[in-house]
């Protein structure tokens, strides 16, 4: 327990509000109609012209998982493997493998926790035929670097995105170039509706097969709903699966969006600076590469040396400060092979991880709290 006059400090939160309450109220009373319409439609628009690309470009559907999902079956053939990194949630892989494909599990470079290639191109076989980089805490790290290995090698590129949303790369918005990327707007991302995904490509088929796919594989159903109809003279020729987006969410996530570089996005960079400020001289800390200028921190992770990982987690909440594990790497899952391949640079990382408070709930003073917090217990 912390301090009895002190809230805990929580990892994170959801900020929503009046604004999103109005705009659910909004669909349930004004427009009666609670499934994948017009909401849904203007959400994808809007996110579109956020990122600078086509309308079209964009498919909304119920979680960054089944946006994953979707992009790897309409990529992928059953026993075809996709080169991944082992240190990212597990829905990553659990996407790869509900599409009938095989996640390849790889190094993360020490400093940012984003994809080895080098590691990666060890593990290459004659059934490769993707690449999923992760953009860990929000930083996509050397993507021209993974677009020129994958171009040498044949293969697509899915950018887990899950972190990213809001950021940019050498100036441009993640999303908008590129080959596939996925977002998530689950309730303590950059964004949130509520629950919800995206599926960004310039791939017309990729597109195609995602929004046919994601009304249960019914052919053009999504032009019905967003014309306020349904289909009833179909054909279905491949799996489907319910992972639309409602229009409750969309409501949701369009107001998030208005939010995102007003408020969002300058919160999650001013309190990351914050942390690296005040934490730069522990040295019993190390902090990952980013860029602070052009990333939406999603989450702030740091390594703690020298096997003090747990008791530093334990200190913190006896000061009211919840900390988390981002993540317990994949390859360690029974599922995906229970600690085999070896993967020790990976596996160091996840003995040293510890991931401190981060949302746009926080205020400076919290930050400070922390900090002091974190300083006092290696004093």
């Amino acid at each position: 327990m912390g301090d009895d006059k002190r809230p805990t400090i929580r990892l994170s939160r959801s900020i929503v509000g009046k604004a999103e309450a109005d705009a659910v109220s909004s669909v349930i009373i004004d427009d009666g109609y609670l499934g994948m319409g017009r909401q849904v439609r203007a959400f994808e628009a809007e996110i579109a012209a956020y990122l600078g690309v086509p309308a079209e470009s964009v498919c909304c559907v119920n979680s960054g998982t089944a946006a994953l999902h979707l992009a790897a079956q309409a990529l992928l053939k059953p026993g075809d493997e996709v080169l991944v990194q082992s240190l990212t949630f597990v829905a990553t892989f659990q996407a790869i493998s509900a599409a009938g494909a095989r996640p390849v599990a790889c190094e993360v470079l020490h400093g940012s926790a984003t994809i080895d290639l080098a590691d990666a191109e060890k593990r290459l076989t004659a059934k490769t035929k993707a690449i999923m980089p992760v953009h860990y805490a929000g930083y996509p790290g050397d993507l021209d670097a993974v677009h020129a290995f994958a171009k040498r090698r044949g293969l697509r590129v899915i950018e887990d995105a899950a972190h990213a949303f809001g950021g940019d790369y050498k100036g441009k918005k993640i999303g908008s170039f590129g080959d596939v990327a996925c977002f998530s707007f689950d309730g303590i991302k950059n964004i949130t509706s509520g629950e919800g995904g995206a599926i960004v490509t310039g791939d017309p088929a990729v597109l195609s097969a995602a929004k046919d796919a994601r009304l249960l594989g019914v052919e053009k159903d999504t032009e019905n709903r967003f014309k306020g109809a349904r289909s009833w003279e179909f054909d279905v020729k491949r799996q489907g699966y319910r992972f639309h987006m409602s229009d409750m969410f969309a409501a949701v996530g369009r107001v998030q969006l208005r939010r995102l570089d007003s408020e969002f996005a300058p919160a999650r960079r001013k309190l990351a600076g914050l942390y690296r400020s005040s934490l730069s001289g522990v040295s019993a800390l190390k902090m990952f590469e980013t860029n602070p200028e052009s990333v939406v921190p999603h989450i702030f992770p740091v390594r703690v040396l020298d096997g003090k990982r747990d008791a530093l987690r334990e200190s913190l909440k006896n000061a009211g400060v919840e900390t988390g594990f981002h993540y317990k790497p994949a390859h360690l899952l029974s599922f995906y092979g229970g600690g085999s391949p070896k993967l020790p640079v990976t596996e160091k990382l996840w003995a040293e991880l510890l991931t401190l408070p981060l949302h746009p709930g926080l205020t400076p003073e919290d930050v400070d709290y922390v900090c002091d917090a974190v300083k006092k217990f290696f004093k």
